[in-house]
């Protein structure tokens, strides 16, 4: 069933637009000589890494969200459930290998070969390489943050809507909350009323998107000096960097798979035909 669903979706047109934005994106930022500049410290392959990497962690969600929130109330709607579960397998199986991790593949595949690209761009160029560690750590957190979206919005939400629009437009409004209300709308209340920072905080880092971002900037910045005073709270609660980047991959993956289980359990609990 894995490799069914890898063989058809890469043959879709959404895997092949999504591909050329994403490693299309790398290769614009190449183009503009942005490893050339120094900006706040950050030059080389430095500085290309983590423009692409806070650039991607608002593309991904949405790409995410766009092109799974039909997986599976559009397969129900088309009719191709009953044909697709007419295959010897379990329900399990085909939920879980066949769409799920067939779907987190094909969304972390150009991302990876985006940023091989990005290394060998490096080495001809002689630019001082980040350890590669650093590279297999940002592969972590784009992977927790595509498990995040792919369980939500591809799986959960597509499982319980009735159609796709309303699948779609629920995945796009929580799209939005996390990026506009929660980010801009809600952190500025807070402050403004002056809130205790050690709950603004707690509160930002519950967005799955501000764990992505901060992580991404801890790995090249250790000390977070790019986000002054907040520094502080963040490395002092979290034990250091360690604790931190352990907890970005963990919460958004614990959050995906939560919500990719509660769909499969409405899936299997529902009239599949």
């Amino acid at each position: 069933m894995l490799r069914l669903e890898l063989a058809e979706s890469l043959r879709s047109r959404w895997f092949h637009f999504y591909s050329v934005v994403v490693i299309g994106l790398m290769l614009l930022l190449i183009g503009t000589g942005i490893s050339e500049s120094r900006v706040l410290g950050f030059t080389g392959l430095s500085r290309l890494l983590v423009t692409y990497i806070q650039i991607t962690m608002a593309v991904l969600p949405l790409f995410i969200i766009v092109a799974t929130a039909r997986s599976m109330v559009g397969d129900r709607e088309a009719g191709n459930l009953e044909y697709m579960l007419a295959f010897p397998v379990g329900l399990g199986t085909w939920f879980w290998g066949g769409r799920f991790v067939a779907r987190l593949v094909l969304i972390l595949l150009p991302v990876l070969l985006a940023l091989g690209i990005a290394a060998v761009f490096g080495a001809v160029k002689g630019h001082e390489i980040p350890p590669w560690r650093h590279v297999g750590l940002y592969s972590g957190l784009t992977a927790a943050l595509a498990t995040c979206f792919l369980g939500l919005g591809g799986f959960f939400l597509s499982a319980v809507s009735r159609s796709t629009e309303v699948a779609l437009g629920a995945s796009l409004m929580i799209w939005l909350l996390l990026v506009a209300l929660l980010d801009l709308l809600l952190l500025s209340v807070l402050i403004k009323a002056q809130f205790v920072p050690d709950f603004v905080i707690a509160i930002a880092l519950a967005n799955p998107l501000q764990s992505f971002r901060t992580a991404s900037m801890i790995l090249f910045d250790p000390q977070l000096i790019l986000l002054g005073p907040a520094s502080y709270v963040i490395l002092d609660n979290f034990g250091g960097v360690t604790g931190y980047v352990a907890w970005a991959l963990a919460y958004p993956t614990l959050i995906g798979l939560s919500f990719a289980g509660l769909g499969y359990w409405r899936f299997a609990k529902s009239d599949l035909v």
